[in-house]
């Protein structure tokens, strides 16, 4: 038994010896609070939902600890993470931020989060198809004009939150230059919904058939 203790004795005196440094090292730092600005991660979210617009990505928390644990490499890491997962429906959800949504590192306390409390609004997730609205720039020389046009696909699938879908009628295309143009044409053109919260499910892009003739 006696062999086993002594067995390697140097090192782990050692051991002890830089443990006890180091307990003391971190012991006799000063503590010390500080503001940091951190990113708000969301999870769980419902399928089916969409979290609004009014949604913020950035808060800033107080937090004290030693000062080797509050340098802004020992933070680099550190985020709000809000879990979304008794959200049953649309509407709207109010938050309160505390210290078990943030993860830190040993030593550092969470005191308070910058706002403390974030509202968030759902929305129901709604697809459609729309019409593809054709858009013209420069118009064709004089004496000519368009005797029939043709767009292929006629309509796009589109999604988004329910409400901004329900106020979409129409993808339009970027504007045609028709300048030069002088006889039948099939043009490629990229479509487009005004909306930024609505996105295209189908290929944004369209064929264009134009069918020109003499006035």
């Amino acid at each position: 038994m006696w062999r086993r203790l002594f067995h390697n004795a140097g090192w782990k005196i050692g051991s002890l010896g830089l443990s006890i440094l180091l307990w003391f090292a971190v012991v006799g730092e000063p503590e010390l609070a500080t503001i940091h600005n951190v990113p708000i991660l969301y999870k769980n979210l419902p399928k089916g939902l969409l979290i609004g617009s009014n949604a913020i990505d950035m808060v800033r928390v107080e937090l004290r600890g030693p000062t080797s644990r509050l340098t802004s490499s020992a933070l680099a890491e550190v985020a709000i993470m809000l879990d979304l997962s008794s959200v049953d429906g649309a509407g709207e959800r109010t938050f309160t931020v505390s210290d078990a949504d943030i993860r830190l590192p040993d030593g550092v306390t969470f005191l308070r989060s910058i706002p403390s409390q974030m509202q968030l609004r759902f929305a129901r997730v709604k697809s459609k198809e729309v019409p593809v609205e054709l858009r013209f720039g420069l118009p064709l020389e004089p004496g000519l004009r368009i005797v029939r046009q043709e767009v292929t696909p006629q309509t796009l699938h589109i999604s988004g939150p329910e409400n901004r879908v329900d106020g979409v009628t129409s993808a339009q295309t970027d504007a045609i230059d028709l300048r030069g143009l002088r006889q039948d044409s099939e043009i490629r053109v990229h479509t487009f919904v005004a909306d930024p919260q609505v996105w295209m499910e189908s290929p944004p892009g369209v064929t264009v058939r134009l069918t020109i003739g003499k006035q």
